[in-house]
Parts: C-alpha cells; structure tokens; sequence
C-alpha cells in the first residue's frame, strides 16, 4: 500500500511542476470556486439465468440492483491561470439475490439476500490551456457487507497546438479485501472462529489487487471524423476466487471455487465518431480482449444519436459481445478431482451476448419542465441476452443541473 501511493503521489507532484509558468498580472483573472454542474442518476437492473455459480453452475440467477448516483463539479482558476475542477461522486446501490442467498439455502432469507454498496470518490482535474495539458488525481472508496476497495489514479493528457490531437497516459491500483464467507456445508467450528464462525466479525479477509495502465491517442481526422485509439495493461494478484462458489465433481465431491492468484489482461481498442450532417451521428466501437486465463473476446458496438428537434434527440444502440472460457471453467460436475484449478461460473465460460436498447435526451433553452436550473434529462433503457441463459433489463434517468 505504501509503495503504490508514493508512486502516485510523486506522479501527482510532478505534474503539478509540469503546469508552472509566469503570467503577466494584467492578464490576471480571479475566480472564486463555483458549481458547474449536479448530476443525479438513478438505474434499475435485474436479470435472471439458470447458471447460478453459488450452486455450482445450476439454478437461479435472479437479481435486483437499485443504484443512485450523485455528483458535483466545482471549478476556479489559480494565479497562473490554470482551471482547477473538483468532481465529487457518491454512489450507493441496494440489491437482492436469490443466487447470493443460497449460500446457506436452509435459511428462509439469509443476510445472503441483500447488500447496500458504498462508493464514493473525488477528482482533481487541473488544465493548462496554454501549454495544452491535463492533469488528474483520483482516490476511489467502495465499501459492501463481504468486500472493501481503496483506489487512487493519476493521469496527464497532453493536446497537440492545433487542437486536433490529444494523448492521454494514467496509471491506476485498486487495493482490495474479499470476506471469505464459505457455503454453509463448509463451515466448522474450529478454534479460533475460522469458517465456522458464530458471528460474520469472525471471517477472514484475503487481498485482491489490481494494477493497470492505459493510453489513449485522439485524432481529428477532419470536420467529420474523428478516431481514438486505446491500449490498457492490467494484472491483479491475489485472492481471485470468489469464496461462495461452489463447484461439483464427477465422483460427486465438492469444493469451493479454486484459480490461480495472478491474472493479466491485455484490451485494444478503437473508437471512431462520424457526424453525417447536423441531425445524425455514428458511433462506433471495437474492442479486442486477451488474458493469462484463456479468455479472447470481441467486443462491437454501435449507437447513432439522432437529433429530432434542435432540443430532443433519440440514441439507439447495439453492442455484439463474444468470449472463448478459461481454461479452468467446466460445467456443473464435469470437473476432475485432480484438476489443479476450477470454476462453474458461467461468466468465465464461453458465449456471445446482445445488448441493445434506447436513450431518449432532451435539453431544452428554458429547462427541463420549464425550470431553467435543470438544463438536462436523458431516460436510457436497454435488454442484455447471453447464449448461457442469462437476460437482464436496465433502465436508468440522468437529470443535470447547471
């Protein structure tokens, strides 16, 4: 931990450096912190499947997830004309699930069943326009009943004289704890409280680390076009099972889920945008995935905004998913005894999914119902399906206020 914040910090301080500069006093220019913007957003997710991984790769996946997000932008100058801007985010989310409550399935409804998630996080973005760079610091926090995450990041982003070219580097840890909360059956009363604990303070805690850079290169091809391109490098260590998944033997045993402590990811990907006049947009989106794992995906997505009136537009969209599994997943009691690693959770195995929906945003001059102070709302809506039986609706409401 204290290796990791040296590193961003120091990355932090020197990037402040970066930004000195001397500006002549008449061109000086005060500015008292103010709000820029409040964004509220608000989601309802649920799915269902017969793949539960807490029953070994069978049984019901059924889920709820409410989610809220709040969030604040302040922004000021400094003396040497460079902008400051604060993002503050508090998320919370509340969800049920049946598959979650049968860790222990001879309960009528277990603390299993439901779960309130905690995160917030702060940003400190600082732009020097002159020189055409960016800076940003991140501390993220997400705290739930079985798992707590501590995150910090550092970017620098840096725009080429002309506008038309921006390079953008960041370096990101996520420092993690898992509750090693055992299916019922595997838990016994040792000294000590282990996995037979009496009480949930008992459980252990196992780390769960992850580490990643990314690079992004924009480029304005001309009025119309313009192209991204991204480049992102992530290993975790650590404890990377989930403690409550169960897994089934051929010679009828069982074991919890079992993978190895290191994993690394490798994504590549490209985004281009496309403006067909003033009413129509194209955006599209390609990603290709790789990891230690086995894992190779495909990743194609499309969304066109369109612009009804000059103050209400509609955005269809589709993303095409596919994946090969891990080289450790196998199905409900396919798994060998003597294998060295093993997973039923289906989202490790191999399958192809459809994601498409709606978005419906409107920004009118007066504001929204006539209330000036709220200058944005945006309803989005959309259905995932997967060839492993998993389907799930979301729906969500944006509402910004300036």
């Amino acid at each position: 931990m204290k290796k990791i914040c040296l590193v961003v910090v120091g990355l932090y301080i020197h990037l402040f450096a970066a930004f000195s500069q001397t500006i002549d006093s008449a061109n000086y220019k005060s500015r008292k912190l103010k709000i820029e913007e409040v964004n509220f957003v608000s989601s309802y997710y649920h799915q269902d499947g017969d793949n539960s991984a807490v029953l070994g790769g069978i049984g019901t996946e059924k889920l709820s997830d409410y989610a809220n997000n709040f969030e604040v932008k302040l922004n000021n100058y400094d003396k040497r004309m460079r902008e400051h801007e604060w993002d503050l985010n508090i998320g919370i989310d509340y969800y049920t699930s049946a598959s979650s409550d049968s860790i222990d399935p001879h309960t009528v409804s277990s603390p299993s069943s439901r779960d309130l998630r905690f995160y917030p996080s702060l940003a400190h973005v600082i732009t020097n326009e002159d020189k055409g760079i960016t800076a940003a610091f991140t501390g993220y926090f997400s705290i739930e009943s079985d798992y707590e995450s501590y995150g910090l990041s550092g970017s620098i982003s840096k725009t080429s004289k002309d506008k038309s070219r921006e390079f953008t580097t960041k370096a990101q840890a996520y420092l993690d704890r898992v509750k090693i909360i055992l299916p019922i059956e595997f838990r016994t009363l040792q000294t000590g409280g282990l996995y037979g604990a009496p009480n949930e303070h008992d459980y252990p805690w196992k780390p769960r680390d992850s580490y990643s850079t990314s690079f992004t290169l924009s480029q304005i091809i001309n009025q119309r076009f313009q192209l991204m391109g991204l480049l992102d490098f992530v290993y975790q260590d650590g404890f990377l099972s989930l403690p409550f998944h169960r897994v089934y033997f051929k010679d009828g045993s069982e074991k919890t889920e079992l993978l190895p402590s290191s994993r690394f990811k490798v994504p590549i990907g490209i985004r281009a945008n496309y403006f067909l006049g003033d009413r129509f947009i194209i955006r599209a989106y390609y990603r290709y995935y790789r990891d230690d794992w086995g894992i190779i995906a495909h990743t194609a997505d499309i969304e066109t905004p369109i612009k009804i009136t000059p103050f209400f537009s509609i955005s269809p969209f589709y993303r095409f998913y596919t994946q090969t599994a891990i080289k450790y997943f196998a199905p409900y009691m396919a798994h060998l005894p003597t294998d060295e690693y093993y997973s039923s959770n289906y989202d490790l195995s191999s399958f192809n999914s459809h994601f498409f929906g709606i978005g419906f945003r409107t920004m009118p001059p007066k504001g929204v119902f006539g209330i000036r102070q709220i200058n944005m709302l945006e309803l989005r809506y959309g259905h995932y399906i997967t060839t492993n039986t998993l389907y799930s609706n979301v729906i969500s409401l944006n509402v910004r206020f300036k």
